[in-house]
């Protein structure tokens, strides 16, 4: 298939930068300017089958992923803002981020290696979530086209000094989303660093596949492949342990929807939202990092949308967007309440540098960490 070629160049308000080719297409345009006057670029994704996704160099987000549903009407499906003001005022619930430099929570912020204690700086009670308050979800990337056979794409790049949020090495970071014909959104990581450090790479898209600002999920039904998951305590940091979901509300080896077990009395649950019950957990995936292995997949009846996701990762963070509570409107001013949204974060386990028996998310000068997550969404 012959590509979009990319041309370059930002107009003040204007889309420009149109490319198109049979099949797949990119647009590079503006996405608005910084509060310091840098300009934030927006790269638009389309394929043959009406799929559309959007990636904004601001914290390398994936704004807007446009779906068809059974009828062939198209609906944005990830939850975010239309300008960057929306972000930038409400950066907290990492709607669409790219998170780093390590996703989830660190216990006290403080991990040790190679004898050397550093801290980050806490920013979820007492611990460190997503990388610190000023994690690369608030970071401008440099963003190129990044075309390759049968995909259409950008890649993103993003030098951290060493140091920053209290992370060791500089770390050299590139993420690209692709879109291909077969309605596959793919993202890839590739980092190296000059001295040993810690990192854990992972997307924050909030899903609604009913499309959204649709007020719930719960009727939404997922499937994880995962035998097991990671118990937290009241903080929400892993005991350790590695226990199996049958016979708890963890339990998604076949299709359950979201709102079956979300309101049981399990002290899980309470941990993860105390009012109400919700899920916040990492399930240790059985795929063993195999792509070629469905790893989880999520249905919405009314729709009709599937969402597949495959990855090389060892484990997946399902959070059903527990704090919202329809005080924040996003895309086209709508609301985004309580369990309106589930997220599905390929990782390695949380507070991984603490807990030596987890899978090992250290990275040594000479080595390079690579991660694939893939979402598809098969026609209905």
């Amino acid at each position: 298939m012959k590509h979009a070629r990319i041309l370059s160049g930002l107009g003040l308000s204007m889309m420009i930068g149109i490319a198109q080719a049979q099949g797949l297409s990119s647009e590079r345009g503006s996405f608005g300017t910084l509060p310091d006057g840098r300009a934030v670029e927006k790269f638009t994704l389309r394929n043959s089958q009406g799929m559309e996704a959007v990636v904004i160099a601001y914290g390398g987000i994936l704004q807007a992923l446009r779906v068809p549903d059974k009828q062939g009407k198209v609906d944005d499906i990830v939850l975010g803002f239309d300008d960057v003001d929306g972000y930038l005022k409400n950066g907290n619930v990492y709607f669409g981020a790219t998170i780093g430099r390590f996703g989830n929570r660190i216990a006290e912020g403080r991990f040790a290696l190679d004898g050397k204690t550093y801290q980050i700086p806490q920013n979820n009670g007492s611990n460190a979530l997503h990388g610190g308050p000023e994690g690369f979800d608030r970071k401008l990337w440099q963003a190129t086209p990044h075309d390759e056979d049968g995909w259409v794409g950008v890649q993103l790049s993003y030098v951290s000094p060493d140091g920053e949020m209290g992370f060791p090495g500089t770390l050299t970071t590139r993420v690209t989303y692709s879109l291909n014909d077969a309605n596959e959104l793919r993202i890839q990581y590739h980092a190296t660093t000059d001295k040993p450090t810690v990192l854990n790479l992972t997307n924050h898209s909030y899903f609604n596949l009913a499309g959204a600002g649709n007020p719930s999920i719960l009727e939404q039904v997922a499937t994880l492949h995962a035998s097991r998951y990671t118990p937290v305590n009241d903080k929400l940091i892993p005991t350790g342990e590695l226990p199996e979901v049958a016979g708890t509300p963890m339990d998604f080896l076949t299709p359950t929807a979201f709102g079956k077990h979300i309101k049981d009395d399990h002290p899980q649950l309470k941990f993860a939202e105390p009012k109400q019950g919700g899920f916040d957990f990492n399930w240790v995936l059985d795929t063993g990092g195999d792509l070629s292995k469905l790893a989880a997949e999520v249905t919405d009846p009314a729709s009709g949308r599937i969402l597949q996701m495959y990855t090389t990762e060892p484990g997946v963070q399902l959070y059903t967007s527990n704090f919202l509570d329809g005080s924040i409107h996003g895309k086209g001013g709508k609301a985004y309440p309580h369990w309106s949204a589930f997220t599905l974060e390929t990782q390695h386990y949380p507070d991984s540098p603490n807990q030596p028996d987890f899978p090992s998310t250290r990275l040594d000068p000479g080595q390079v960490y690579t991660q694939t997550t893939i979402y598809k969404f098969p026609k209905p």
